[in-house]
């Protein structure tokens, strides 16, 4: 559907720093179309005093100058002949991107426990038996029973000694009769309620 004067912002140019708006860089357009390097000046310092008082609240910065006149010629795509009051050699990575972070493709036998549980499992097979491998045990089965809850599984304290004891090479066997989980409290529908 094509009607005469409607345009959606998505078939209209991208703009560079869109949180100035359409309006700022048609002033920009405009003053780069100047041809008179005395007027193309003003018109520049008026775009500032604009970009200005649309973040009245970087006046408290003390180089917010700067950034204005930086962000003008990143919007004048480094065309606008003017004398800059700032050195904007320094404006060009402003807008460059960082390279990509590599996502880590491990794979995790079992998702619900996740990558840290898995750790956590490696670290506790080559513990010697102690205090700290109690108590590294002990945070591991307490975790390992949330996450089987949050997950919806069977969370029963057996599937939670099993699986220690299998992901641990047998290292790790809880004892159910004296261990003793932390208490997990689920909250009802009405618990739920009450704390909005």
């Amino acid at each position: 559907m094509n009607i005469d004067g409607l345009d959606y912002n998505t078939q209209r140019e991208t703009l560079v720093l869109p949180e100035y708006g359409r309006e700022v860089q048609r002033m920009v357009d405009y003053a780069l179309s100047l041809t008179d390097r005395a007027e193309r000046q003003r018109c520049a310092e008026t775009i500032v005093t604009t970009m200005e008082r649309m973040f009245p609240q970087s006046k408290a910065n003390a180089d917010s100058k700067q950034k204005f006149w930086d962000h003008l010629a990143i919007m004048s795509d480094f065309k606008l002949d003017i004398d800059w009051p700032y050195d904007i050699s320094q404006a060009k990575t402003i807008n460059s991107k960082p390279e990509s972070m590599g996502y880590p493709m491990q794979r995790i036998p079992i998702r619900h426990y996740g990558r840290l549980i898995f750790e956590s499992f490696e670290k506790l097979k080559t513990m010697e038996p102690g205090e700290e491998r109690e108590a590294l045990a002990r945070l591991t089965a307490n975790q390992m029973k949330r996450d089987l809850m949050q997950w919806s599984h069977s969370y029963s304290d057996d599937k939670v000694a099993d699986d220690l004891a299998r992901y641990t090479d047998g290292k790790i066997q809880l004892n159910l009769d004296t261990f003793k989980f932390e208490k997990i409290v689920i909250p009802t529908p009405e618990k739920k309620r009450k704390r909005k």
